[in-house]
């Protein structure tokens, strides 16, 4: 799990990356708990929260380019 500090540090295309690859995960683990293979149920919540963490900071990016432009 990455902190929102640790993600701040990132570019734009390295954290939309980052949520491309973390999205697949939770919909590989969805599919694995859907199929009864899956017993990580604890981080299914955490892959949708690095997830919400990953859009706020890219939200955040755009609305402060937004300002300085």
């Amino acid at each position: 799990m990455t902190s929102a500090g640790e993600l701040r540090e990132l570019r734009i295309p390295e954290l939309t990356e980052k949520l491309k690859e973390t999205k697949s995960d939770l919909f590989k683990l969805r599919f694995a708990i859907a199929s009864g293979q899956g017993t990580e149920t604890a981080r299914f919540k955490a892959l949708k929260r690095e997830i919400a963490r990953i859009e706020t900071v890219i939200g955040e990016m755009r609305r402060e380019g937004a300002r300085v432009q």
